[in-house]
């Protein structure tokens, strides 16, 4: 007997990385026992822009396996990292970044909550937009009901059910402002298991839409002009912040400091200053700000946490194209390090 699994990775395209997958046949003598690892594999690297064709052997090291909701049976989703054959890793891989500095922080027990926001198409068009035209304003779209202002719900329920039978830690959904918008939030988890977790869930949605006959796309700005785009909301605390308020604002302060702003901005996904623009719902890209309940800042102290005086912030600027590898680790970094100097760990 033998079972199928699909080893998914990020490729190196730029400026935004695609995910790619190939299916892989085990015998059932080779599945792993608990705790064990699949094998490594290996890819043309001159195909997904991460190798030249004179040495374009690239390794998948499996770092996340998970069962697969699609297939069912035995077979199984299996994350990669992509490293060189000397098994060091390649330069595309962000995760092994990311690893570094959440194990430097792990004392400090940082937990993320990510709202991934994704936008369907059919053909050229957003989902429910009509041909050669424009739907209804925006407004009646968020969390709507009704075929008249709700268009994919077949897709995005599917999808969820094969996230939870896939055992990923998906805390809902919900459809958002522009007609074909929607979002689903991974989380909370720790920084490696969120990241990985969402981009299974990433693999999952275009695959599930698949079925569909429709695509989805992370283009923080699918359609220009009085239209909202779309992000990535990262939602972000230390245990210090979920225990003491004093711990919440040096955490906004250090994000606001020096070159922060930029250093973050630049690397929250491209096209982020078409999204980030001051209106819809977010601060402009150049611009750095913090506030309760304030959906037009960079960065929102939810209302209940200044009531609670304990919780977490969500930073709005992240985009729907954003690595959660790389924005998990500069949050991790920037407010982890101020926290430590400032002795609230």
């Amino acid at each position: 007997m033998s079972f199928k699994a699909e080893y998914i990775w990020i490729d190196g395209t730029e400026p935004t990385a695609k995910l790619r997958s190939k299916t892989k046949i085990l015998a059932d003598s080779e599945k792993p026992a608990e705790g064990a690892d699949l094998p490594i594999w290996g890819f043309d690297g001159s195909s997904t822009n991460q190798a030249k064709g004179h040495a374009s052997d690239c390794v998948l090291k499996p770092v996340f396996v998970c069962p697969d909701p699609i297939r069912g049976g035995d077979d199984v989703l299996v994350l990669c990292e992509v490293l060189n054959t000397d098994m060091t890793p390649h330069e595309t891989n962000t995760r092994a970044a990311l690893a570094e500095v959440a194990e430097k922080f792990a004392a400090q027990e940082p937990i993320f909550g990510i709202e991934q926001e994704y936008t369907f198409f059919k053909g050229a068009r957003p989902l429910g937009f009509p041909e050669g035209g424009f739907p209804a304003a925006q407004g009646g779209y968020y969390c709507g009901v009704g075929s008249d202002e709700i268009f994919g719900r077949d897709v995005v329920e599917a999808h969820l059910e094969n996230c939870l039978k896939a055992g990923l830690g998906i805390s809902g959904i919900n459809a958002e402002v522009m007609p074909g918008q929607w979002e689903f939030q991974v989380g909370p988890l720790a920084p490696l298991e969120v990241s990985d977790q969402l981009w299974v869930a990433r693999w999952l949605l275009y695959r599930t839409a698949e079925d569909f006959e429709v695509s989805a796309t992370l283009d923080p700005k699918p359609v220009k002009g009085d239209w909202n785009g779309a992000g990535a909301h990262t939602n972000f605390s230390t245990k210090a912040m979920r225990e003491g308020y004093e711990a919440i604002i040096t955490a906004c302060e250090s994000l606001g400091e020096g070159s922060k702003p930029m250093d973050h901005v630049k690397n929250y996904g491209a096209g982020i200053d078409d999204r980030l623009t001051g209106l819809h719902e977010t601060a402009p890209w150049n611009e750095y700000s913090y506030g309760v309940s304030d959906r037009g800042a960079s960065v929102r102290i939810p209302w209940q946490v200044e009531k609670d005086g304990k919780g977490y912030i969500e930073d709005r600027r992240p985009n729907a194209n954003v690595d959660p590898y790389v924005v998990t680790r500069l949050l991790v970094d920037t407010c982890c390090t101020a926290l430590e100097k400032a002795g609230q760990v």
